[in-house]
């Protein structure tokens, strides 16, 4: 993509609300990490308050996917989730505007050796990210390690997308429009580290059917196996989390079932995989997102 451009029509009126946001946002991003992490439980608490039918939806995703936990575990999940959900405001801003010294304060990358071993036999690499909500301050996490390339889908406010993009651009290489899937082919056959998302219901075309968690039939994407298959590269997870000083990505060794023709059988590994990294750190991942949104036409009903 074309990297947006800054414009003299930014200082009109309409934009001086998003002027005043990020300028609060960036205030606040200069205190103590501890406060921010007391500023995040209180946007959580605000979040639950506001955003009662997003909180419905995890809550449903949650009796989903763990049909044999207790109703108070689950909601003693709720709550953790609404937690991670309101720092991942802040560390929006702070992945887009913190120092590169205050970065590697609070960041860890464990495993690159797997991604670099790839690299250097001339292959790239496919970084299958799982979608947690500390995906912005571990994307510039992962890109001082060594930058990346990524899909990138424009926000709809030219200013918001102008700090968006240079935002998420800061410590990685270029930024893919999300339906420019030869871009990324080139990318990978090139060597470099290329993010995908292979955990979100992409609608019924091109995806197949396939368990996640308890959810027997999940819109599972079928582009993973495309990525994999048609270009030069190697498959690995790699995975946002937290640690005890702060964010941690995880890389994982390769993953040799992409290669699968089966789609199938592929893919019900990989959710399972998916599954696994996600009850690491259940709290942290995209719960308010309507996962299972798409049926199979035989259950045509929703699940929410």
């Amino acid at each position: 993509m074309m990297a947006p451009k800054f414009s003299w029509r930014f200082f009109l009126p309409k934009y001086w609300l998003v002027w005043i946001g990020a300028a609060i946002l960036y205030i606040i991003t200069w205190l103590p990490y501890p406060v921010i992490k007391l500023l995040g439980r209180g946007v959580g608490k605000l979040i639950g308050l506001l955003a009662s039918k997003r909180v419905n939806v995890a809550r449903r995703n949650f009796e989903l996917v763990y049909p044999d936990w207790t109703p108070e575990q689950r909601e003693q999940l709720v709550k953790d989730n609404l937690f991670r959900t309101g720092m991942a405001l802040f560390e929006t801003a702070m992945g887009w505007w913190w120092p590169t010294w205050r970065v590697r304060r609070i960041g860890e990358v464990e495993g690159l050796d797997h991604a670099l071993k790839v690299l250097k036999s001339g292959k790239g690499v496919f970084g299958l990210v799982i979608h947690n909500v500390n995906i912005e301050i571990c994307c510039r996490i992962i890109g001082l390690a060594h930058p990346c390339v990524a899909f990138y889908r424009k926000h709809n406010n030219p200013l918001l997308d102008y700090m968006q993009y240079h935002g998420r651009n800061r410590s990685n290489k270029y930024m893919i429009h999300k339906r420019n899937a030869k871009a990324l082919i080139r990318a990978l056959d090139e060597g470099e580290i290329g993010l995908y998302f292979p955990d979100q219901d992409y609608g019924k075309n091109q995806s197949v059917f396939v368990p996640f968690g308890a959810v027997e039939k999940t819109a599972t994407t079928t582009g993973t196996l495309m990525f994999a298959n048609r270009a030069n590269c190697i498959p690995m997870f790699i995975t946002p989390q937290y640690s005890e000083k702060g964010y941690k990505v995880k890389i994982s060794a390769p993953l040799p079932y992409l290669a699968d023709n089966q789609a199938e059988a592929a893919l019900t590994a990989l959710n399972k995989d998916i599954f696994a990294l996600v009850n690491e750190q259940p709290d942290g991942y995209l719960w308010m997102h309507k996962r299972f949104k798409t049926r199979p036409d035989d259950e045509p009903a929703s699940l929410y």
